[in-house]
């Protein structure tokens, strides 16, 4: 190599650089001004396209919220009362089927998964009265039963004032009301001459049931002795064994208790489990959550039309800025990155701003209820998710078409 030779990186006083002005790249901060700049400049027609996004999110969250915060008090309340409560009756559809024997709540008790059992029977030719001038035909459907052992106890219930009926067979004439018996017989609190009628002899009330969530057909009903009972229509035979079992062996004192009450005919009697009731009257509540939440789908797809409609306008009413921005060097792409941005913004506020509702109108609704807020992190992260989705979605075509604009043709409306 020549000794006057010159590598390429090597500068001189007489080296040329190519003339013409230096290019800049368009970078994320500059389209977030842009898009910033574009919104403001048309702040009641951003409002309201927002809007439609809002609607749409914020049923979704409050939906997802409410029925979230739902599920958790009833998760409190099984908590409270327990999973491992069996309820033993006459099995159903077979028929002609004989009563459960006498002994019935004795042999669960014999069990060695039981921890804990009572039962209750009905006296059928029982009739309650507030006074003994109520016509016979008033009985407002409250019903007489008669008790062996603590029910409230068993069932996680508890009483609202006084105690429980005296269990044992000889016990004197005396009743226990259940929370909707009370209330229907006028009885809203306890007093020391507070009675009702029963049989035609007048019955001393010596306490109130609170509602039982566990079993909530006794929440009308008047428990006796069952002394008294047996004059009352009572046949001795209990119409249901409620059994508290150990929790880590309910499913095998499902199994033997059937076997344990009726060793001859174990398939007339039917064990079941309180909760299992409660749980399936949540999942049926699931269904309208779905329902909800795909109207709340169904108004988010409208507020993304609402965008898609608002960056068309947008394009066709900055026709001429188009054109400026192409003439002096703009590429298309940049043309489109622009519209682009702000069709995510402009769906991202709606997002934000249907979020807050939502979660406003879920925190108001279950404290309202006496409900735990239970609000989960992936409706919140999928509302905003879904969010910038439909705002890519509603801008592509908006972007696009904005970045096919010739320079000549915006440059005319000027």
């Amino acid at each position: 190599m020549s000794a006057h030779s010159t590598s390429p990186r090597t500068t001189s006083a007489h080296t040329v650089r190519p003339a013409g002005p230096r290019t800049r790249t368009v970078g994320p901060g500059d389209l977030l001004r842009l898009g910033v700049f574009g919104l403001r400049t048309r702040p009641g027609r951003v409002v309201l396209s927002a809007l439609g996004i809002a609607i749409g999110i914020a049923a979704m969250i409050a939906v997802v919220g409410i029925s979230s915060s739902s599920k958790a008090a009833l998760d409190r309340v099984l908590d409270a009362l327990g999973t491992n409560v069996l309820t033993v009756t006459k099995a159903q559809g077979f028929g002609e089927v004989a009563p459960l024997p006498t002994t019935a709540v004795e042999s669960v008790l014999r069990q060695p998964d039981v921890q804990a059992a009572a039962g209750v029977g009905e006296a059928k030719d029982g009739r309650v009265y507030r006074s003994p001038f109520v016509p016979a035909a008033e009985t407002k459907g409250v019903g007489v039963m008669t008790t062996w052992g603590d029910v409230p106890a068993v069932l996680g219930g508890s009483l609202a004032a006084g105690r429980w009926v005296d269990p044992s067979p000889d016990a004197p004439a005396q009743a226990v009301l259940g929370a909707a018996a009370a209330e229907n017989l006028g009885i809203d609190r306890l007093r020391p001459d507070t009675a009702v009628w029963i049989g035609g002899q007048r019955v001393q009330v010596v306490g109130i049931l609170a509602p039982m969530q566990l079993a909530e057909d006794l929440d009308n009903q008047v428990f006796v002795p069952r002394g008294f009972a047996a004059s009352l229509g009572f046949d001795g035979h209990p119409t249901a064994v409620y059994t508290r079992v150990d929790p880590e062996r309910v499913a095998a004192a499902r199994d033997v208790l059937a076997n344990a009450v009726r060793p001859d005919r174990p398939q007339e009697v039917g064990v079941t489990r309180p909760s299992d009731a409660l749980a399936a009257k949540n999942a049926t509540d699931d269904s309208f959550t779905g329902l909800l939440v795909g109207i709340g789908g169904v108004a988010l797809l409208v507020g993304g039309i609402g965008v898609a409609n608002t960056m068309v306008i947008t394009v066709l009413e900055r026709r001429a800025e188009v054109g400026v921005r192409r003439a002096l060097g703009a590429r298309r792409r940049n043309i489109r990155d622009q519209f682009l941005v702000e069709s995510l913004l402009l769906s991202f506020l709606g997002g934000v701003a249907g979020v807050v509702i939502g979660l406003a109108v879920t925190i108001t609704f279950a404290v309202g209820q006496g409900w735990p807020v239970a609000i989960p992190l992936w409706a919140v992260g999928g509302g905003l998710a879904a969010t910038v989705v439909i705002g890519g979605v509603s801008g592509l075509y908006p972007a696009a078409r904005a970045a096919r604009i010739p320079p000549t043709s915006a440059l005319a409306a000027v």
